[in-house]
């Protein structure tokens, strides 16, 4: 990157912006392949929203995040695999809230509250081989302790992990991704992202992954060599799961997918500003995903902002500056996620990784 261009944070990730902190856990068992992923805001919540675009999402709380409602802060995002059977992991979320003593004050004791914990949640159901192995209250529970036992600023593991155990990007094993960037304003803006896409992440005709295109440097062409030969594995685990070599695997034929986002910025946003954000951050998800948004994908993306940065009185110049950003760290995360994923062969099927067909590219 050059200079006068915003540059990633010092982790580049979700957990650039102050008080953010990130957990993971999978779903027990051999044959199990799922997860959940927790972004928990700092005490005292954050300005939270949400943008739905796919067509069959699978969601909880999204409404309590219309600007015109009630609810003004949440402390936690839950984004789980497990399909609306995994929307049961915000439970363990809200329970353990609410131990905590956080969520929206209802009575005159402190512990008088109830947690609002948006959610959403992705199609990966059977990936393992086990159709009713899905994330449930105490996976949940097991991501938010594991996100409140992080030091602050704590790198966020990437890949196979949490709500991507079982993801699915295209013909290729996806997976969780964060990348974040420091703008001129003083703010930083940060992604996180499941990627268990329908639609393809890399161009067909040469391998390169499509979130490269635009980048600050030019995207890593992978050998034409190397492009033939995954082309040729691809077609081959196609053909066999075509043929019914692979077992009980239900892949294939229910093309239900979703990618599911949370975009962090410590800025200073009203709830009406925080659901732009997550709305432009579409945009990233449409660079890096082909196509998006289509009747069986869920694509959700929330936004949290903690409102460490204010914002200059004239501020549509540092706004504009905010939503380009969230655009530019979706779209490099989602690439992320799909670097960092490891392939998984077993009886829900084989899904071979970007690293496994294209090496160091």
């Amino acid at each position: 990157m050059t200079d006068d261009l915003p540059a990633p944070g010092p982790l580049d990730a979700l957990t650039d912006v102050a008080g953010i902190r990130v957990g993971h856990a999978r779903v027990p068992g051999e044959r199990a392949l799922s997860g959940t992923t927790v972004v928990l805001a700092p005490r005292g919540g954050a300005v939270a929203a949400v943008d739905v675009r796919g067509g069959g999402p699978g969601t909880r709380e999204t409404d309590a995040l219309d600007p015109r409602n009630l609810v003004q802060r949440v402390d936690a995002i839950v984004l789980t695999g497990g399909s609306a059977y995994g929307l049961d992991a915000a439970s363990g979320v809200m329970a353990w809230l609410e131990e905590q003593g956080r969520g929206v004050r209802v009575g005159a004791d402190p512990a008088q509250v109830v947690p609002v914990v948006p959610a959403a949640c992705l199609f990966d159901l059977g990936r393992g081989g086990d159709w009713r192995a899905r994330p449930n209250a105490s996976t949940g529970r097991a991501a938010v302790e594991a996100a409140a036992s992080t030091d602050p600023g704590a790198r966020v593991p990437e890949g196979s992990v949490g709500a991507g155990t079982g993801a699915v990007a295209g013909r290729l094993k996806g997976g969780v991704g964060t990348a974040s960037l420091r703008l001129a304003s003083g703010a930083t803006v940060a992604a996180l992202a499941v990627v268990n896409a329908a639609g393809s992440v890399l161009d067909p005709r040469t391998g390169v992954l499509y979130g490269e295109y635009g980048a600050d440097e030019p995207p890593v062409r992978p050998d034409p060599a190397v492009h033939a030969a995954a082309g040729r594995r691809l077609a081959e685990i196609e053909e066999a799961r075509r043929d019914g070599a692979e077992g009980d695997s239900t892949e294939g034929s229910l093309p239900f997918n979703t990618t599911i986002a949370v975009v962090a910025t410590d800025a200073a946003l009203t709830r009406a500003q925080a659901q732009k954000l997550a709305g432009v951050a579409h945009d990233g998800l449409a660079r890096a995903v082909r196509p998006v948004h289509l009747l069986t994908d869920g694509d959700t993306v929330f936004t949290l902002a903690t409102g460490l940065v204010p914002l200059p009185p004239e501020s549509v110049a540092v706004l504009n500056e905010l939503l380009a950003a969230a655009a530019d760290v979706l779209a490099r995360a989602i690439v992320k996620a799909v670097r960092a994923a490891r392939g998984a062969d077993g009886p829900g099927g084989t899904f071979p990784s970007y690293g496994e067909l294209y090496g160091s590219s």
